[in-house]
């Protein structure tokens, strides 16, 4: 095994070097049309069906700035406590690659929007404390993104040992921006975490501002983490790798890790770490290396001549600071003390993204616990199967409410409320129409409850004499039988009521 491919252990790397950390995040603007056209952004269209000279990169095609990227992007910049350049222009950098149809992408390169700014994360602890990390923000700047590529025949999906390669253009042109930090020192054996945290409280800012949907797993927000160690006592920073395009919060978390245990063991055996490009591999927790690091005077950045500078006025920008919603750490810690919930309860809502709909759903007058419940439970496992966020499954907070209504007047229990939720996703109506129109309602009347419990007594003859001697542990079983007969609507509490009652 060579040198790059072994590992010393965690803590013993972290007791060796000081971690130095950088993120660079990409995040795509949820506008209606691209960065410089008017092509449409949506995402899973057909291949190459959302193109035109301009995201094509055609002779004599002309860009045109997209006001409300330049909007959203100030807005994120405000939002991370950054200055806004009152001149900013973009500029071509200039690579040649298949994804990349003109040969260069128009970005900002010594000129961004939005500079010197600051996110502090809070790290939880195993104490169940918090630790407070000031994360630099060096820059936000616009950009376009690029095509995608798929590389086929092969068994990784890389193009080394791929048959071919194709590309889809749709992607390319849509508005992007990318979040550069400073280099984040002094985080010790908290790296990692320090890592997730910051991608994931950066994600919770972004979707707060209603600017992008910030899904990792359609590539709307892309983490790029920079690693690098410093031989502890010294001030020697030491080579980063940057391992590219990380996608998802724990794999953040693993991918800095793997890579503070990989360089050590490079640099524990006398070896030099390579300034490179990385890829995190899942299966095996490790990174892989990908090709050397360019530095930015290699992609030849000089101005781009079709655009002028991009001045905001100083009045637009108050007004949309004035318009900031509130700071996604403010408000949750104000949630989590109105509702009373322990660190692990509300990150468990934060987690799954339903803050937003169970304060709406609070706020329609339900309890927080059940408005929880539904929302992190039955809810929470269709968007995971539908593979969509949660507040996309077709049920609304005021749904829920309506649904929380009906279980408290006793008009339906919680296994009939999970059929109201299907015909309430599938567009019947309101909890209340489907209730009607599936006769859902919960059967209370002695009539007919009297009538299956018999039956069920009949039919468990062992059960009803563990019953008449005291024993009630198998009246469940009765329960049972009773709402099997009864299709799950009888009203658990009088049917135990009635049995009681049946048998002397």
């Amino acid at each position: 095994m060579s040198n790059v491919d072994q590992k010393v252990p965690f803590t013993e790397a972290v007791e060796a070097f000081d971690p130095l950390l950088g993120f660079e995040v990409h995040v795509e603007l949820s506008t209606k049309s691209k960065m410089f056209c008017a092509c449409p952004t949506e995402f899973g269209a057909e291949p190459n069906t959302q193109v035109c000279p301009v995201c094509l990169g055609l002779p004599g095609s002309m860009p045109v700035v997209n006001q409300d990227a330049i909007e959203s992007t100030i807005k994120i910049g405000l939002a991370l406590n950054c200055k806004i350049a009152e001149s900013s222009r973009f500029a071509r950098k200039n690579y040649f690659y298949p994804d990349m149809p003109k040969d260069y992408q128009i970005s900002q390169y010594d000129e961004p929007i939005c500079y010197d700014g600051y996110l502090d994360v809070e790290v939880p602890l195993e104490d169940g404390t918090k630790k407070s990390v000031r994360v630099e923000i060096e820059r936000v700047h616009m950009e376009e993104d690029t095509g995608k590529l798929t590389h086929a025949g092969g068994a990784t999906g890389r193009i080394q040992g791929a048959d071919y390669s194709i590309v889809d253009y749709n992607r390319a042109g849509v508005p992007l921006i990318e979040i550069v930090t400073k280099v984040v020192p002094d985080t010790g054996a908290l790296a990692p975490e320090v890592g997730r945290a910051y991608v994931t409280q950066l994600r919770d800012l972004v979707r707060g501002l209603k600017v992008s949907d910030v899904r990792m797993e359609q590539g709307s927000l892309r983490c790029d983490a920079n690693v690098s160690l410093m031989p502890a006592g010294t001030s020697e920073w030491g080579t980063r790798t940057e391992t590219k395009n990380v996608n998802s919060f724990k794999s953040v978390e693993q991918a800095i890790r793997s890579e503070i245990e990989r360089q050590a063991a490079v640099l524990q055996s006398g070896g030099k770490v390579v300034q490179e490009t990385r890829h995190y591999q899942e299966t095996s927790g490790t990174t892989t290396s990908g090709r050397e690091k360019t530095d930015a005077e290699d992609y030849r950045y000089f101005p781009e001549p079709d655009l002028v500078p991009v001045e905001p006025s100083a009045e637009w920008i108050e007004e949309l600071r004035a318009g900031l919603p509130e700071a996604p750490a403010k408000r949750v810690a104000r949630l989590q003390e109105a509702w009373g919930l322990s660190d692990f309860d509300m990150q468990s809502v934060v987690n799954a993204g339903a803050l937003d709909v169970v304060e709406e759903t609070v706020a329609a007058g339900v309890d927080q616990a059940a408005a929880r419940k539904w929302w992190l439970g039955e809810l929470a496992r269709r968007a995971n199967e539908q593979g969509v966020e949660i507040d996309q499954v077709g049920v609304t907070p005021a749904d829920v409410a309506g649904i929380v209504a009906l279980i408290d007047e006793g008009k339906i229990n919680d296994k009939l409320a999970r059929e109201v939720i299907d015909g309430v996703a599938s567009g019947e109506g309101t909890p209340a129409e489907v209730v009607e129109a599936r006769g859902l309602g919960v059967v209370s009347d002695d009539g007919p409850l009297i009538e299956a419990i018999d039956q069920a007594l009949a039919d468990n003859p062992d059960v009803v004499e563990k019953l008449r001697e005291g024993n009630m542990q198998p009246v469940g079983v009765i329960i049972g039988a009773v709402m099997k007969a009864t299709r799950g609507q009888a009203d658990a509490g009088r049917a135990r009521e009635l049995i009681i009652e049946r048998l002397g």
